[in-house]
């Protein structure tokens, strides 16, 4: 799969940091991709934005792990989902706010990515999200399962993890992979305005306080990331 050449794009609006995927696809998520999106998390710490928000395109937010590269050879994938895991622990520890843009179907890094952002916007519209690895013969790595144990409602964790259970939005809201649902045409904008909200807040005060709430987990998983890739099988080709 190649990648767009403009995908991810970045634009600084008033403040806030718009990072948007858009491969023409699935924005499925693939060592570029990885890279250039935290080149962007560095440039807006280097612009001096206050806030980030993550979109995707219509339809479509983030199918996850590049198929093609986790199922072509045990080295590919457990390179990837390491990569892969760095990033979301970047994003989930970064000092800024975050808000994603949930504009359709997120399914495991996709919701993965959902699930280290601060605060999620969803579209209403008829998709799929959900951490669904175990269904295509996959088990979930540790920073996926403490990542779900930390956002998720308690009740839906086991169902969302093991059980791969995939949740339209209202469904995603109630489980915790989104904290609000509005029209597919506001939703960028909604996330938009809800990052310009919370870039209102003292900057040191809120890393400062994030730091405090994640670090012991992020220090955890990665502490045990190499171990846990070296038992991990990849999805069922």
């Amino acid at each position: 799969m190649s990648d767009a050449p403009d995908s991810p794009t970045y634009r600084l609006d008033d403040g806030v940091a718009v990072i948007t995927l858009d491969d023409g696809k699935a924005n499925a998520i693939t060592p570029d991709i990885l890279e250039r999106l935290s080149a962007l998390l560095d440039r807006a710490l280097t612009d001096g934005a206050r806030a980030v928000v993550l979109a995707g395109r219509d339809g479509r937010f983030s199918a996850g792990f590049d198929l093609a590269t986790m199922t072509s050879s045990t080295e590919a994938m457990q390179a990837l989902v390491k990569q892969g895991a760095e990033f979301f622990m970047k994003l989930y520890g970064y000092p800024l706010p975050t808000v994603a843009a949930c504009t359709g179907h997120a399914l495991a890094g996709g919701a993965i990515l959902l699930l280290a952002a601060d605060h999620r916007v969803g579209a209403d519209v008829p998709v799929k999200i959900g951490l669904n690895e175990v269904a295509i013969g996959m088990g979930l790595p540790i920073f996926a399962v403490e990542l779900a144990r930390d956002r998720l409602d308690p009740t839906q964790f086991g169902a969302a993890t093991m059980a791969a259970r995939i949740y339209d939005p209202a469904g995603a809201t109630a489980a915790g992979y989104l904290d609000r649902v509005v029209s597919a045409e506001s939703v960028v904008a909604e996330a938009i305005a809800d990052a310009r909200q919370l870039s209102q807040l003292t900057t040191v005060a809120y890393a400062l306080t994030k730091r405090q709430v994640r670090q012991r987990t992020i220090d955890h998983i990665l502490a045990t990331l190499d171990d846990d890739l070296a038992a991990l099988g990849g999805p069922t080709p």
